[in-house]
């Protein structure tokens, strides 16, 4: 069965004029663009919906378009991808944004076509799409369209999940939407807050906030090369990490994201899921280039053009240390474990706590995580991962033996303290392994004081009233952020254990 998603917002003229430069201009010092080609596309409403048509859905747009050349120009390539497309009358002028570009790189860009005129009514068919959708995505550009009364009234009839993709000019989202996909800036313009703490704290305050306002169900905030930050009505803040760095073109990422988590809300899956896919597509599009390798000129099949901003075979999906990142400092001296206790006599007690002075002092992230890490595996690293991209180093607090037996049982750990910490300290995304040999990490995050404090775990509540992490009142003594990140399914050291005593080949999927 084919979904049927409706897009809502403004759409506009884009415009790519591709050249190379070789000289500057004689009467002032500015480089001469010699065009050699023009790429014209839909943009705003119009690129989330080619997205999305692209993805193999079946998509309606509910714009509004001028009756001039560009408009005439934008009916005939959201035509030509097969999107059933509803106008709305617009006064004035097609808006047009048009990039003069060398070498892929921005020299300019020009806009045409002035404020933005007040849209009409829209048309019947255009209500009836909307009624009909599986998924709505409201792609606000601040001309017009989603502040027109007979859209609002329409979105706040319907059942479908909405996402909204908001404009710092457009109007409040209509209440009740199931997602808001602002970027980081944005959030900021739409609440009135700046910077106070690190850049996670900001984020997850403006998501809070937003969401608050706006009686939205979510906020995810975009965060370019670094994922997603998002927020359900629990305290706790999803953090999904981009799953590998990708330097490029980044326009039309946030449309493209936008369009992805509608596609998986019309499909069934839980918000956390949406944005996870919604961060591995936008991330692979950046990587392959951009909207000028994803959409290529002329008709074309959905998994065609899909292919063109797939990730590479061999690909990490996630990657380690970032470049430029400080000295690790593992707490292992080849002969034995870090210390029991931060504040012990060892001296890799003092090497931690000299690295994490190091980064504070260069003005970086300190990221935090703990666990027993049990019989190492992969949805371990994935966590240890994903926590190492959100700062400047990772310190994992690690339960001791007599900890993980006070929690565990007696027959736990099944892997010794020893070798425990120095598996994890041989892994590239570590930079330090404190153990600890309470119930809890308090005392030693007491010590670190990191700025962020990383658990794994599902989300799976996908949105409900889920209680804060143990050690979160803790972290905001000092203005620290705790968040959690996805952990892969199926993966923990319990199942392990039960499948090896069964003969089992899989891992049994509990709770670790």
């Amino acid at each position: 069965m084919t979904h049927r998603l409706v897009v809502v917002g403004d759409t506009l003229l884009d415009r790519d004029v591709d050249g190379m430069v070789t000289r500057l201009c004689p009467d002032v010092p500015v480089p001469v663009l010699e065009e050699a080609t023009t790429l014209d596309r839909p943009g705003g409403a119009g690129l989330a919906a080619l997205f999305a048509a692209r993805q193999g859905f079946d998509v309606a747009l509910v714009t509004a378009l001028a009756d001039d050349d560009g408009g005439a120009r934008l009916r005939e390539l959201l035509a030509d991808a097969g999107i059933d497309v509803h106008v709305l009358p617009l006064p004035g002028a097609t808006a047009e944004k048009i990039r003069l570009r060398a070498r892929g790189q921005v020299l300019l860009r020009l806009d045409r076509g002035g404020a933005a005129g007040r849209p009409g009514e829209p048309p019947p068919a255009a209500r009836a799409a909307l009624a009909g959708a599986a998924a709505i995505l409201v792609s606000d550009y601040g001309r017009g369209v989603a502040a027109a009364p007979a859209v609002r009234a329409a979105l706040a009839r319907t059942s479908a999940p909405v996402v909204w993709d908001p404009h710092p000019r457009g109007p409040r989202a209509a209440p009740g939407v199931r997602l808001v996909t602002p970027n980081e800036n944005e959030v900021r313009q739409l609440t009135g807050d700046g910077p106070d703490g690190s850049r996670l704290a900001t984020a997850s305050r403006g998501a809070q906030e937003l969401r608050r306002r706006w009686r939205a169900g979510a906020v995810a905030v975009t965060m370019g090369g670094d994922g997603a930050l998002l927020c359900h009505s629990g305290p706790t803040p999803l953090v999904v990490p981009a799953p590998a760095n990708a330097d490029g073109d980044t326009c039309g990422a946030g449309d493209l994201f936008a369009a992805t988590a509608t596609g998986a809300l019309a499909q069934g899956a839980l918000v956390s899921e949406a944005v996870q896919d919604a961060v591995r597509e936008a991330t692979e599009y950046v990587a392959a280039g951009g909207v000028g390798a994803a959409l290529v000129p002329g008709p074309g099949s959905g998994a065609a053009v899909r292919a063109a901003y797939r990730r590479p075979t061999g690909t990490a999906v996630y990657g380690d240390r970032p470049a430029g990142a400080g000295p690790r400092h593992t707490g292992d001296d080849g002969a034995g474990a870090p210390p029991h206790r931060p504040d012990g006599a060892d001296g890799h007690s003092v090497a931690a706590g000299a690295l994490v002075a190091d980064v504070r002092a260069r003005g970086g992230t300190v990221v935090a995580t703990g666990g027993c890490f049990d019989l190492l595996h992969a949805g371990h690293v994935a966590t240890l991962q994903a926590a190492r991209r959100l700062g400047d180093c990772l310190v994992v607090c690690l339960n001791s033996d007599a900890s993980v037996a006070g929690l565990k049982g007696p027959e736990r750990p099944v892997v010794p303290q020893g070798d425990r910490s120095r598996l994890l300290a041989a892994l590239g995304c570590v930079d330090a392994v404190v153990i600890f040999d309470e119930a809890t990490p308090h005392a030693v995050l007491s010590w670190l004081r990191p700025d962020v404090w990383v658990k794994g775990g599902d989300y799976a509540g996908g949105g409900g009233d889920e209680p804060d992490l143990p050690e979160a009142a803790l972290v905001r003594r000092w203005g620290g952020q705790t968040v959690v990140v996805p952990y892969l399914d199926g993966r923990s050291t319990t199942g392990m254990i039960a499948a090896a005593r069964s003969g089992a080949g899989q891992p049994a999927e509990e709770a670790r």
